[in-house]
């Protein structure tokens, strides 16, 4: 059981990784805020990230425990799951070639990074479609060792956003010189390749659950 929880937390540790490494709203915010503020940046946003996605998993089960429950669901979560990973890594891997972390631009300055971290997260349109196929699907897996099992789920996915968010603080706070475009692609092939493996054991878990069903 104790391998169990931990194979769900590094899983979603790895898969959450690879989504918070690519460009998008709440990255830029963090490399804005943390050249005012400083390091303290970083954890601020995703403090508000992690409070946001709090109440979604509460509210998913709460709200549909009864359906997370059925064998289909299952199946059908975990095949539109292996699919999505599989783009994603599909998308990193063409990506790799022009894939550039910039450091610079300028935003307003935000008066909480807390609510700025909710408001950046729920506005993006790539974060509802995360959570409504790979995030649920990811939900129905975990349930299967109860809520110790979802919270493994959550404290991996919010530890990644953590610890990327935190170094890009920590980079920018201290001049550039710590993340280089060239490690930075090279974190983002190693996350293709893992959600590549992720799609492949989605896959497997989906359609043997299905031969069990339909057996």
């Amino acid at each position: 059981m104790l391998f169990s929880l931990f194979a769900v937390f590094a899983s979603s540790f790895v898969i959450a990784l690879s989504g918070a490494l690519m460009p998008g709203p709440l990255l830029t915010a963090t490399i804005s805020e943390s050249s005012r503020r400083g390091f303290v940046a970083g954890p601020l946003l995703i403090a508000g990230h992690a409070i946001l996605e709090l109440a979604l998993v509460a509210a998913l089960l709460l709200g549909l425990a009864p359906f997370f429950q059925l064998p289909a669901v299952f199946v059908a979560s975990a095949l539109a799951g292996a699919v999505i990973l599989l783009v994603m890594a599909v998308g990193m891997f063409r990506s790799l070639p022009t894939l550039s972390l910039s450091f610079a631009g300028e935003q307003k300055k935000m008066n909480s990074p807390v609510l700025g971290g909710i408001l950046l997260s729920v506005s993006n349109p790539y974060w509802i479609i995360w959570w409504a196929t790979i995030g649920i699907g990811y939900i129905v897996y975990s349930r299967q060792f109860g809520l110790w099992g979802v919270a493994f789920f959550f404290a991996g996915h919010i530890t990644a956003d953590l610890a990327w968010y935190s170094f890009i603080a920590a980079a920018v706070a201290k001049g550039r010189h710590l993340l280089t475009d060239r490690l930075y692609r090279g974190l983002i092939g190693l996350c293709a390749v893992f959600l590549t493996g992720f799609a492949g054991y989605f896959a497997y878990a989906g359609i043997d659950k299905l031969s069990g069903l339909l057996s």
